[in-house]
């Protein structure tokens, strides 16, 4: 949930947010795929036990925030990666950096970024388990 405070009335909203643990624990489980890393490896440098990395990479339990921090530390990569959907600012902002990609580019850029990015996202539907 999200606390939303309006300046003018003090009131506060509640907003709800619905978490993605399942994507979560896929990129979790990709990066540490990536790392050629154990769950084993994995749970001891962030002291937890392995059941719970699986747990947590098959969407099965909410994880803490120091446990996400300490996740994305040991995986060498940053928390907004591995939340990027459940957080609708993220997505929005890629698809602005997107379109200031393509702004720049001629017809025929365009055309060829489309095609690499199509071809960019059968490559890694191929590898599902990758990324």
């Amino acid at each position: 949930m999200i606390f939303n405070k309006n300046c003018r009335s003090e009131e506060v909203r509640i907003v709800d947010i619905q978490i993605d643990y399942g994507a979560i624990g896929k990129r979790i489980r990709s990066a540490r795929m990536k790392m050629s890393m154990t769950q084993e490896t994995l749970s001891n440098l962030i002291d937890v036990s392995p059941t719970y990395i699986s747990t947590i990479e098959n969407g099965h339990t909410k994880l803490s925030l120091p446990t996400l921090i300490s996740i994305a530390t040991a995986l060498e990569t940053t928390v907004d990666h591995l939340l990027y959907d459940n957080i609708p600012v993220l997505v929005s902002q890629y698809d602005a950096d997107m379109k200031e990609i393509m702004d720049g580019c001629s017809p025929e850029e365009k055309e060829f970024l489309m095609r690499l990015m199509k071809s960019a996202r059968e490559a890694l539907r191929d590898c599902k388990p990758l990324y």
